[in-house]
């Protein structure tokens, strides 16, 4: 079993960030949320439970239908005329000032992302540094916001007229942020909505609400127009009046294909844009270096526990391979130190919830009697703790797993052989996700032939996916989602095109016979 050093409590330092906070029952900090440009404590609570010993570190107020309702009308009152009539590059210095409290305020960032998400420090410093480098390249989507100009002399029935074609906000943007990324999905989520000139309300994950509500503080501070921003701490299951809400104009969700089904379904007519269910597929073949696919591969699958819509949850490898990456992978997974992720020697930390837990489980189970071999781990070692673990089983069988069916959240993975490289795309694209895929290979031809027909948004080559800051656009097909996100690449879902036209007949402009 995991052992627990000490009861997880959340210390926050900095006094610019403290004031914004009181003192609840036993000591019990209360998180407020953002509405209407005030600091919102309410009567009714909710607990927060930290993943690594389950305790209660924080309480953030379950908002009334009253407060949501004015959190909507605010933005949609004043907040959006607000944040638009706020010239483009008060915006930027707005969000480039945030990057540094960012910075100045990182050792409060990275105790809460530790205690709140169950995050070791290197990652927890990571997500800090991704949700700055955000901040400071938002100049890539400032030039996605420009537009065309269209001559009508192409066309006898435009003839005398001319067009300007413009992008402009699309008013106010709901938000709904995952647990895995708390912080850096809320900067992104609020960066480019904002960026363009919307308002902003976002619903933080109920698991992990303190880093979104601290970045409200933060960018408080840093001068974003406060009526353009609600933070709004409502549980998932009371969000289906949110999202139907006609003044909103468009949602960004992280999370679930389930979730996304059920977002569309109650939404109505808007704009999406969805990162939804993805656990991706890794192709090895015969050429590649095991020892390399499998040192990365690895990474892939037990990156904060494995908690990463980009997760590697399937490998498929050709026969001369096979043996070789099937004992690297076991030799590399057999490195990762499970446990508390305040301790240094640390790999991977808890899983969110007991249930995730629970699921591994399932799943590791269920693949053991469909004819599947656990090759490594497929133990649970503490409530929200698992073993990283790899299961064997025949490439007949796979389409029959659990696994394969549903997205498991966890640091989980199938390894299975395959003929060839026609065979494994083949049990790629059978699964209803298509986020990401990887290939290692120094075959060139080989390698195009994944990329184009492999049906994912991003092919990696000989490398894990991982999305990062969103440098290179992320985003799936099929159950994985809507749109793209990324710099520059998610103007589109939140802004909306507008043709100006002007006519000039019998004002002598144009000189036609």
């Amino acid at each position: 079993m995991i052992v627990v050093k000490g009861k997880v409590k959340v210390e926050i330092k900095a006094p610019e960030l403290s004031a914004i906070l009181k003192t609840g029952p036993e000591g019990v900090p209360l998180f407020p949320a953002f509405i209407n440009g005030q600091w919102y404590m309410g009567d009714n609570w909710q607990d927060v439970k930290s993943p690594i010993d389950l305790s209660v570190i924080a309480k953030v107020p379950r908002l009334p239908g009253n407060v949501t309702e004015q959190a909507i009308e605010t933005a949609y009152r004043e907040g959006r005329w607000a944040i638009r009539d706020m010239p483009g590059q008060r915006r930027l210095d707005a969000f480039h000032k945030a990057a540094d409290l960012l910075d100045k305020f990182r050792e409060d960032f990275v105790n809460v992302l530790i205690s709140n998400a169950g995050k070791t420090p290197s990652a927890a410093n990571g997500e800090v540094n991704s949700a700055i480098e955000r901040l400071r390249r938002l100049d890539f989507d400032v030039k996605g916001i420009h537009g065309d100009y269209v001559p009508g002399d192409w066309s006898v029935d435009a003839l005398e007229s001319e067009a300007i074609v413009k992008r402009e906000p699309i008013g106010v943007v709901l938000s709904i942020v995952p647990f895995n990324y708390p912080l850096f999905d809320t900067v992104n989520k609020i960066a480019y909505s904002a960026i363009a000139g919307n308002a902003v309300l976002i619903k933080p994950a109920s698991a992990d609400p303190l880093p979104t509500i601290l970045f409200a503080r933060v960018l408080e501070l840093a001068g974003f127009p406060t009526k353009a921003l609600a933070v709004l701490t409502i549980p998932g299951r009371d969000m289906g009046k949110v999202v139907s809400d006609r003044r909103i104009g468009a949602i960004s969700l992280t999370g679930s294909t389930e979730t996304g089904i059920e977002v569309i379904r109650e939404a109505g007519i808007k704009q999406f844009v969805m990162e939804l269910g993805g656990g991706d597929p890794a192709i090895v073949l015969n050429d590649a270096d095991p020892k390399w696919a499998a040192q990365r591969i690895a990474i892939g699958i037990y990156s904060y526990a494995g908690q990463r819509c980009d997760a590697v949850k399937f490998i498929f490898a050709e026969p001369n391979v096979y043996d070789q990456l099937k004992a690297n992978l076991i030799e590399e997974l057999s490195k990762v130190k499970v446990g508390d992720p305040r301790s240094p020697d640390t790999t991977m930390g808890p899983l969110i919830d007991e249930a995730t837990a629970d699921e591994v489980i399932k799943a590791t189970q269920d693949a053991v009697l469909k004819g599947g071999k656990v090759l490594y781990g497929g133990r649970k070692l503490g409530p929200t703790y698992i073993e990283p673990t790899l299961i064997e089983i025949d490439k007949s069988r796979v389409k029959d797993l659990y696994l394969y069916n549903k997205e498991v959240f966890a640091a989980i993975a199938v390894l299975v052989k395959v003929n060839d490289l026609d065979e494994a795309i083949e049990l790629s694209n059978g699964r209803r996700y298509g986020l990401d895929a990887s290939i290692f290979s120094n075959d060139v031809s080989k390698i195009r032939k994944a990329a184009r027909l492999l049906e994912v948004g991003a092919v990696y080559v000989n490398d894990y996916p991982r999305h990062g800051i969103g440098y290179y656009p992320f985003g799936g097909r099929k159950d994985s989602g809507i749109g793209r996100e990324g710099l520059g690449y998610t103007l589109e879902h939140v802004t909306a095109y507008k043709a100006i036209v002007y006519n000039y007949r019998g004002r002598g402009v144009w000189r036609y016979s």
